[in-house]
């Protein structure tokens, strides 16, 4: 019995029991989720140098499970504590304030901050879907199992493929959509959440994840948007 008080008491399960830990759990589980998006875009944006050289890309991580793996199950550990303690704070919000306002407009919040928890859950559904498509080649198998010349697996045809899908691209465009809106409330969020922010830097810090948001929607964006104008074809050979 002394053992299971002394694990109940100890101070990392206090803290992650409290409002405090909780929010500091989604301040530091969203820095690094944010430094993820950025990577990943630039990865992804490689799809503009051609062929050769995101396959190249994917071809190195694909040879390095030291990276890969590591990084893949840290990745999901962040999403999963992001996630609990996103739902955790808002019960906790709505217990403290079970009477709704009777005025939304009365509320000075942005909407970005009102439907985090939304955002969230469409970004979620993405994520599922994305992981899917790209990752595991479940939805489209046949682009999955695509490679160019040099054996190597072909990302740059089965996202383009993927991409001439005007279902799968609009549901990406919403997803970066809702992405932009969740990093543009999240990212200067996490500053007051870990004590780094203070009136005098908070407009600053908020035109910053404004700007920081719509870089990465437009940078998003831009891959869909390339491929449905006919920017972005496929190579010789490849045929939907």
């Amino acid at each position: 019995m002394e053992a299971v008080a002394s694990v109940q008491n100890h101070w990392l399960l206090r803290t992650w029991k409290s409002s405090i830990g909780a929010k500091a759990v989604m301040a530091v589980t969203g820095l690094a989720l944010f430094g993820f998006v950025v990577m990943h875009m630039l990865g992804n944006l490689q799809v503009f140098l051609g062929q050769e050289h995101i396959n190249r890309y994917g071809h190195f991580l694909k040879n390095a499970p030291e990276i890969l793996w590591p990084a893949r199950l840290g990745l999901l550990a962040f999403v999963g504590l992001h996630i609990l303690s996103a739902f955790r704070l808002s019960l906790e919000n709505q217990a403290a304030r079970p009477v709704q306002y009777a005025h939304q407009a009365t509320i000075q919040a942005s909407v970005a901050s009102r439907y985090m928890l939304l955002s969230g859950m469409v970004l979620l559904a993405f994520i599922a879907y994305h992981l899917a498509h790209f990752t595991l080649g479940m939805t489209h198998p046949e682009h999955f199992h695509l490679v160019d010349a040099q054996g190597r697996h072909d990302i740059y045809s089965m996202v383009i493929l993927g991409f001439q899908n005007v279902w799968v691209s609009g549901f990406y465009i919403l997803a970066m959509l809702c992405l932009g809106m969740h990093l543009s409330h999240g990212v200067s969020s996490l500053f007051q959440s870990l004590g780094l922010n203070s009136a005098k830097y908070r407009p600053t810090l908020q035109l910053g994840s404004r700007a920081f948001a719509a870089l990465i929607v437009i940078g998003n964006c831009s891959m869909p948007i390339a491929v449905l104008t006919g920017c972005l074809k496929l190579p010789a050979g490849v045929t939907p």
